[in-house]
């Protein structure tokens, strides 16, 4: 298993800037997801891990060792990409082991290699296919196969889902981090998708406009987004982000409890339909403006002043546009945000 530490790493083209400054640490045996909307630098990140693209400035290690200036191939890394690059015309079996073919790896340890990642893959009875006798999910693993037969401790992979169907997703995501726990690798995952990254990591590094947003356990940048980017970026719906004045709503008389903050972050599904249950939740009274049924849930649209609040409900719940309906939420559920949108102290 492999640790990657990324110092200061920063990339450029002339007066575009991709990466700023980045410092990271991946444990090694974990799955850390690059997590962000397209541009962030996730995939430049990616790239300069694995050598397809140099740094501008900044170091990159590899289990300790300096890397920065090594080519692809002496880096001890594999990769899936995230349009597979199969040979068409080669069958199954000379995809997989083409890595090795072109190591020069002795035949029979080859072949056991090959047999092994295909057994463990579901791709025993395929071997003599080629990719186009394939269905989606087939040509993933087997791309996956090539990466497990080169036997490195690092595989890096570049939205590797991302041409499946939305039902073969979610599978493929279970098949994967079973996978990644079983071998102990060291796993970075580029998506755009928060579910994949909340559902697989251990660890996501959320990126925006070349710089690192936040590093943290899935459950941790849900609980404690560390800025207003993150916080509306991770959760669906998003959470709701209402501006304060002297530390009420805007346009309403309700206290939020912090003076000195600029926003005030909220979960729909902290929000509640009804009568507050106690002293410490906060209870108002809000118009609904728009609903989205969804079947269990439905999302409601209601006004608060001047702001617009999401709430998301049990979809027996059929409000009418323009109701007064009574909301309330835990004051623990709130997060308060400064003007440059940076977590405050509750």
């Amino acid at each position: 298993m492999s640790t990657i530490e990324l110092e200061q790493v920063a990339k450029s083209w002339g007066d575009t800037t991709a990466l700023r400054a980045m410092n990271l640490q991946i444990p090694a045996g974990s799955f850390c997801v690059l997590l962000g909307p397209s541009g962030c630098g996730k995939s430049t990140t990616l790239r300069i891990i694995a050598g397809l693209e140099s740094a501008t400035s900044g170091r990159v290690r590899i289990g300790g060792k300096d890397v920065t200036q090594l080519p692809p191939a002496e880096r001890g890394i594999a990769m899936v990409f995230q349009n597979y690059a199969l040979f068409p015309h080669l069958s199954v079996r000379e995809n997989i082991g083409f890595g090795l073919s072109v190591r020069k790896v002795p035949k029979a340890q080859a072949q056991q290699r090959l047999a092994e990642a295909a057994d463990l893959l579901g791709l025993s009875h395929l071997l003599d296919r080629k990719p186009g006798q394939l269905s989606g999910g087939q040509q993933q693993r087997v791309a996956l196969g090539r990466a497990l037969v080169a036997q490195a401790h690092v595989c890096l992979m570049d939205e590797p889902l991302s041409n499946l169907d939305a039902q073969l997703r979610q599978e493929m995501r279970s098949e994967l981090r079973e996978l990644q726990q079983r071998l102990g690798l060291t796993v970075v995952y580029v998506t755009h998708d928060q579910a994949e990254a909340m559902s697989m990591a251990d660890q996501v590094v959320l990126l925006h406009q070349g710089k690192v947003e936040q590093y943290a356990a899935p459950r941790a940048m849900y609980a404690q987004p560390a800025t207003t980017f993150a916080a509306r970026f991770i959760g669906t719906p998003a959470m709701n982000l209402l501006r304060l004045q002297d530390g009420c709503i805007v346009g309403s008389p309700l206290q939020t409890g912090s003076a000195a903050a600029a926003s005030m972050g909220l979960r729909p599904e902290a929000v509640h339909w009804g009568e507050a249950p106690s002293a410490d939740s906060v209870a108002v009274q809000a118009q609904v403006t728009g609903q989205e049924y969804l079947g269990a849930d439905v999302v409601l649209r209601c006004q608060v002043g001047h702001e617009t609040l999401t709430v998301r409900a049990p979809g027996s719940l059929l409000p009418e546009i323009g109701q007064q309906v009574p909301l309330h939420w835990r004051r623990a559920d709130m997060h308060f945000f400064d003007t440059h949108g940076q977590r405050m102290a509750a």
